[in-house]
């Protein structure tokens, strides 16, 4: 597996297990918010409202709140303040670039906290587009495979469109066209013996950086601290890290 796929894989088992509910929850609920504003509120005919509903529905959040989250988004309950999706762009340790995706009803506080974060953790504001340019829209899929073997499912996987497959034991990164992920998706969902814990539309770098221990735990530490801003939806970086600072990590 990939050093980049390996820590995406890292960052998933320890945010199931160390995610703080209510911050958890306030997520999910502000991106289904968005996905039902954004198209029709019946996640069946709206995809990225189904994302992010089976998301909310993986992390155990409750159906009310879920519901309620939709009716917010689609105008028919109680509105509140509107959210705005802003993404910003930042160069990290050793270089690196980073995306931070905001959802956010304060523009001001969000570019603040963002700035302040990255320039305490020894990175640099960017330029709109300076680190964009690096990453491509995908569609991502972690699985787990249960009484099986990995490679047949990897396998299996390709044949239903993925464009790239990373094993780690019985884990399985997945990654595909941002176009067919609802496809395929769909077609992972019927694979025998594969269990879907999490799945998103993801930035992912056409190129990686290197790093070493130190730089590595750093850039943790940076994203990390990003990932702590209550109206920071998701973080992505072109940061390839050391296996020494992801077993540190992943122990942490």
């Amino acid at each position: 597996m990939s050093g980049h796929s390996k820590w995406s894989t890292i960052k998933h088992k320890k945010g199931a297990a160390d995610a703080k509910r209510g911050q958890l929850f306030t997520r999910l609920s502000r991106e289904i918010m968005v996905a039902a504003r954004s198209g029709d509120s019946n996640p069946d005919m709206n995809f990225r409202l189904r994302l992010a509903v089976d998301n909310a529905r993986s992390s155990n959040m409750p159906k009310d709140n879920i519901l309620r989250a939709i009716e917010r988004g689609a105008g028919t309950g109680d509105s509140g303040n509107q959210l705005e999706e802003i993404t910003y762009e930042g160069y990290g340790p050793g270089g690196i670039g980073i995306i931070i995706q905001t959802l956010t009803d304060n523009k001001n506080r969000s570019v603040t906290d963002v700035r302040t974060k990255l320039t305490r953790n020894g990175g640099t504001m960017a330029q709109a587009g300076a680190v964009a340019w690096n990453f491509e829209t995908k569609g991502q899929i972690s699985v787990v495979v249960e009484g099986r073997d990995p490679d047949d499912v990897a396998l299996e996987v390709v044949d239903a469109g993925a464009e790239d497959v990373d094993i780690e034991d019985s884990q399985i990164s997945i990654t595909s066209a941002f176009d067919g992920f609802p496809q395929v998706q769909a077609a992972v969902e019927k694979i025998e013996g594969v269990k879907i814990e999490g799945a998103e539309i993801a930035m992912v770098p056409t190129s990686v950086v290197e790093l070493d221990n130190d730089k590595s735990r750093q850039t943790m530490r940076l994203i990390d601290a990003l990932e702590e801003i209550d109206d920071v939806q998701k973080v992505f970086s072109n940061a390839e890290f050391t296996d020494e600072a992801m077993a540190e990590y992943a122990e942490s």
